[in-house]
């Protein structure tokens, strides 16, 4: 992927030293390595809500004790990482200016804030092993880069553009709340069953990846940002993340009515949807017969 030289986002904050968020406490309620990748599985990609699945996980017992953060500061020049992350949003931005303002209205981008182990958010205290998440309450993108190894080691997926596709996931389900559809399907969620709800939220992540693929396509149209095997990745990324190989490769059944993401072939057929024709319109997931 070619992104270096590129403009970076002034909306980063860097909550990862100790102003940021705090690390797992020791005692009651401590996280293991092993529930930690198990809670990466379940939240961030099975769709049980992050915000509390920790604490289910241990019991009831308290959540990991997060640090008083202090002010937000932009992440150091030097850090290529944070660097990559800050160029992918920043052209995440450029796209979806554009878009909205082609459509008579006003995108307004999120923060992205870059933590370590635990952070303090508007939707509760979130944690590194939710992977990477988005809050509505407060307009903002979470993620622990050390994601992006469990990305690459533990769920096969390398590759910078696989990254990218993660954080521009991620500016969807932003862009679903600047159009006003996380609102409306939360209020659908509130009137419906656990199998309704699961079904709704397996269109709001298929939409979130197609989201991110109409991205890819003005990026690349813009800035010519793909290079070979490119594509593959973030193909490979939503292969790997789909609910139904999740929960084969974990020793469990097979359950569709528990899918909360989609399988890997929807996510693939989403991304793929709007890398191809960089149309929002084409990501109505929700009118979709055939997802």
């Amino acid at each position: 992927m070619r992104w270096e030289g590129n403009r970076e986002s002034s909306n980063v904050e860097d909550a990862r030293d100790g102003g940021g968020g705090g690390g797992f406490g020791i005692g009651t309620g401590t996280i293991g390595i092993g529930t930690i990748v198990i809670a990466l599985i379940g939240g961030a990609v099975l769709g049980v809500n992050p915000l509390t699945l920790l604490g289910i996980m241990t019991g009831g017992g308290s959540a990991p004790q997060v640090q008083q953060q202090g002010p937000a500061h932009a992440p150091p020049a030097n850090d290529q990482q944070a660097r990559f992350v800050s160029t992918v949003l920043a052209d995440t931005e450029d796209v979806w200016t554009q878009l909205f303002q082609q459509g008579g209205a006003t995108y307004h981008p999120p923060k992205l804030v870059l933590f370590r182990g635990a952070v303090r958010t508007a939707c509760g205290n979130g944690q590194a092993a939710m992977g990477p998440f988005y809050c509505p309450a407060d307009s903002k993108v979470y993620i622990d880069l050390s994601f992006y190894e469990t990305l690459k080691t533990r769920l096969g997926a390398p590759g910078d553009f696989a990254q990218a596709y993660v954080i521009a996931h991620e500016v969807g389900h932003h862009v679903q709340h600047e159009l006003g559809i996380t609102d409306q399907v939360d209020q659908s969620r509130a009137r419906a069953s656990q199998a309704q709800g699961n079904a709704l939220s397996v269109r709001v992540e298929l939409q979130a990846d197609c989201f991110a693929g109409v991205w890819g396509y003005h990026a690349q149209k813009a800035r010519n940002i793909l290079e070979q095997g490119d594509v593959e990745e973030a193909m490979n990324a939503a292969q790997k993340i789909g609910d139904d190989a999740l929960q084969a490769n974990s020793g469990r059944a097979v359950v569709p009515e528990s899918f909360t993401h989609g399988t890997s072939a929807q996510r693939q057929r989403w991304f793929d949807t709007g890398l191809k024709t960089g149309s929002v319109k084409a990501c109505d997931t929700f009118k979709a017969k055939n997802l």
